[in-house]
């Protein structure tokens, strides 16, 4: 566990590594627990939630876990700042050649450019640190004859990719990023600023003259200071005239902020024709920054506590952010559960209607009525089943259609609530009639069975022990089916049919097969407002909001702070 053994008294303190494979094991288990959070709802905060979640895997992947992995490894500095601060001047100068292109153009920086010495290189050649970027080696230069000589290249994937340089004049134990514009124009550009700061152990702010009392600058200084990230500042492009006056109240400035001990360093402003035309500022200009980067390099106490500060902060802070993701995972949670719940209150009520309405023999209406009424002298058993196929149809559909709007008026009241796919609703009556149908199907073949059981059955004769009286059943099914239905769905006004039902079969097969179908078409109903439901519910349950996100970000954060320290 990264410790700070002395800090206060001291000019310096030490990280020391203890349980590093317990801590390890803890970021390994926390980086799963956020890459699996989803904030799919648009709820407030969600867009801030999602940020943040990819800010911190971009830390864990980036920094934490390849530093605590390897604390030994080079320090990686990322010289960040505004547009046309002059990033990419100052570390061409730092290099003595150009290596990131510097110039009028605004933002020049669009792809990071990484500067190491050649005896580094298999540090940063794969994904140990900013695993989100592809590599691209550049040219092997004269004075490097151990880079790699592989040409540039695109990316086949189309993935941001960092171009890696190396030099001699980069000191070992060190390498120099220069970062996109952190205000740039670019959304794309300012996100992966955002994500190479945060996988930085040094953050060397770059501003300007003109501009060092801008909110930008300001706003990465407190975050660093928070963040208790290692940090140094340097003040670009003062004129030679201004430059004491200048540089003391920028210091004054920062002294007023709590950055007091924050090393600052001030690069005057020159002509092109004293950087002899190649955009590359004579040595003196930022010798004192070379050594401070050399000192911090070769000094395994200076670079261990460079790295553990910086480290340890970002330790700290994975606290308060792993609790706010878990909070905006609850929030999903909840408003998930309240849809939900909206959504089956509304269909158990349409399933509630229609077994009322079969209950009442509200199907015994209409057209029904008039078959029932003319059956079966005038009206066939078949126009009797398509009018009760019709009729239940209507009711299924009317019912849905109902439970469905209800869903989306309260839906609409809820922040976050995802919209209906757009043929719901037309499509209603047709599926609900294909299922009736079906439903139809069955109920006819039950009864065609018990019709058949009835005919190898043959008369019973009266007297028999547990016989009873009864003619021989038809062998027309259809019949039966007709009065089955209308038995089952008149109610008290089909009252006759349950009676020639029961002259047809006898009174237990009547009973049997009545109870068969009643059962069938409850089930049946039922089958019809759940898959109603679910379609109805596919736009929410689809995004797979769980309880579990924030169940499993609060066990790994409760982990992570007996491995780390307070």
């Amino acid at each position: 566990m990264l410790q700070k053994t002395a800090e206060i008294g001291h000019s310096s303190h030490v990280a020391i590594l203890e349980a590093q494979s317990e801590l390890l094991d803890t970021l390994t288990a926390l980086r799963e627990r956020v890459a699996a959070a989803r904030f799919p709802l648009a709820l407030p905060g969600a867009e801030r939630a999602r940020r943040s979640r990819a800010e911190l895997l971009a830390q864990l992947d980036g920094y934490l876990i390849p530093r605590v992995r390897e604390p030994d490894a080079p320090l990686l500095a990322v010289i960040g700042g505004s547009t046309g601060a002059g990033k990419s001047t100052l570390i061409n100068s730092l290099v003595g050649r150009r290596v990131s292109e510097a110039g009028v153009l605004r933002p020049t920086t669009r792809t990071p450019v990484l500067v190491c010495h050649p005896d580094d290189h298999h540090w940063f050649a794969g994904p140990r640190v900013l695993p989100q970027l592809d590599r691209m080696w550049m040219p092997r230069q004269d004075d490097d004859e151990l880079a790699p000589a592989t040409p540039p290249h695109e990316s086949p994937g189309g993935q941001p990719t960092l171009v890696i340089e190396t030099s001699r004049s980069v000191p070992c134990g060190i390498a120099l990023l220069d970062a996109p514009d952190i205000d740039s124009l670019i959304a794309h550009n300012r996100d992966l600023a955002a994500d190479l700061i945060c996988s930085a152990d040094i953050w060397v702010l770059v501003t300007t003259a003109a501009r060092y009392a801008d909110a930008m600058p300001w706003n990465l200084l407190r975050s660093a200071r928070d963040r208790q990230v290692t940090l140094v500042t340097v003040l670009d492009r003062v004129p030679h005239q201004v430059a004491g006056e200048v540089s003391h109240h920028y210091e004054t400035l920062l002294d007023r902020a709590g950055l007091g001990d924050v090393p600052c360093f001030t690069v005057p402003e020159l002509p092109e024709s004293v950087r002899g035309g190649t955009g590359v500022l004579p040595s003196t200009a930022v010798a004192g920054l070379r050594k401070w980067f050399s000192q911090h390099a070769q000094d395994p106490a200076v670079r261990a506590v460079a790295a553990s500060r910086t480290a340890i902060g970002a330790l700290g802070e994975l606290r308060g952010r792993v609790t706010a993701l878990a909070n905006a995972a609850a929030a999903q949670t909840a408003a998930a559960s309240r849809l939900d719940q909206q959504l089956r209150t509304a269909f158990d009520g349409a399933g509630r209607r229609v077994r009322d309405t079969l209950a009442d023999g509200g199907l015994l209406t209409g057209q029904a009525r008039t078959q029932w009424l003319a059956f079966p002298d005038d009206s066939s058993s078949d126009e009797l089943l398509d009018a009760f196929t019709d009729g239940m149809t209507s009711v299924l559909a009317e019912a849905v259609m109902a439970a469905d709007e209800e869903t989306t008026d309260n839906w609409l009241t809820q922040p976050g609530a995802p919209t209906p796919d757009s043929d719901d609703l037309e499509g209603a009556r047709e599926r609900a009639g294909i299922l009736v149908r079906r439903l139809r199907r069955c109920l006819e073949e039950l009864a065609e069975e018990e019709v058949r059981i009835a005919l190898d059955a043959g008369p019973t004769r009266s007297g028999d022990v547990g016989g009873e009286d009864r003619p021989s059943p038809p062998g027309d099914g259809g019949e039966t089916s007709a009065l089955l239905l209308a038995g089952l769905l008149g109610a008290r006004d089909a009252a006759p049919a349950t009676e020639a039902l029961s002259a047809l079969l006898g009174s237990s097969a009547s009973g049997r097969l009545r109870k068969k179908a009643e059962g069938m078409i409850a089930d049946f109903v039922q089958r019809v407002i759940n898959t109603e439901r679910d379609r109805r519910g596919a736009p929410l349950h689809r995004l797979e909001v769980s309880v579990d996100h924030q169940v499993q970000l609060i066990a790994a954060l409760s982990v992570l702070k007996r491995h780390t320290p307070a």
